[in-house]
């Protein structure tokens, strides 16, 4: 294919035209090969995220249907496990392209370079090892099922809405809309505030010579009141 191509661009009215200026290198057959296969990479990427997705999605569902699981339990639960698919994904895809550059167009091979997979463990295990426990926490945290995407936490401190669980570090946005970066590694306590279901509270403020035992009353009827609601029925496990 790659030679067909190459062959239609030096007879074609373009090739004539890079050869005449000295530009018929952006036509050579390593160019042509490169830009293939980064072309083809792309394809097989996003082909890829949609396969994963879908697996996820088919898995969850599947495995959704034997347990008790609400609706938006699994919804955090996809979602979750697919942007840590995704990430790794990425970042094979963006290895095999550096790879595959290197090699065609500077002639770098960088299989010696995988092949000294030991090495670069070793060299890991002395001068990354935040870096793995952070990964292997993170692998822990999905495994397990501590907190997803959505949820509401408090994690060594930060408290607020799970945004991102990466492979590194948990993304926490607080009630002030502050970020906070938790690594992944030194996470050893977690409050979920969310898991299968969460407490409402609310301030309400009367007038001191109210009647206490009145406006109990108002409150509990009007929760009993929101509870039958069709739309609310599902969601409010108890309304006092």
């Amino acid at each position: 294919m790659d030679k067909l191509i190459k062959q239609f661009l030096d007879s074609s009215t373009l090739g004539q035209w890079l050869h005449g200026n000295n530009l018929g290198w952006l036509i050579s057959e390593r160019i042509i090969d490169t830009v293939s296969i980064i072309i083809g990479s792309v394809f097989v990427y996003f082909l890829g995220k949609y396969l994963l997705s879908w697996t996820i999605h088919y898995s969850i569902r599947s495995t959704a249907k034997h347990r008790s699981w609400h609706r938006k339990d699994i919804e955090k639960r996809e979602k979750t496990l697919i942007q840590l698919t995704r990430s790794f994904w990425q970042i094979i895809i963006i290895f095999y392209v550096a790879a595959i550059v290197a090699n065609k167009l500077f002639l770098f091979d960088l299989s010696p370079l995988f092949a000294s997979a030991g090495i670069i463990g070793v060299a890991l295990g002395f001068g990354a090892q935040s870096l793995v426990k952070d990964f292997l926490s993170g692998i822990f945290i999905i495994a397990e099922n501590q907190y997803r995407v959505g949820d509401v936490v408090d994690v060594m401190g930060a408290a607020g809405t799970v945004e991102r669980v990466g492979t590194r570090t948990t993304v926490i946005r607080d009630s002030e809309g502050n970020v906070h970066y938790v690594p992944n590694g030194t996470i050893q306590h977690v409050i979920n505030k969310t898991m299968g279901y969460s407490m409402s509270r609310f301030s309400i403020y009367i007038d001191p010579s109210s009647d206490i035992s009145a406006v109990t009353d108002i409150i509990n009827a009007t929760g009993q009141e929101l509870a039958k609601e069709k739309a609310w029925q599902k969601k409010i496990i108890d309304p006092d």
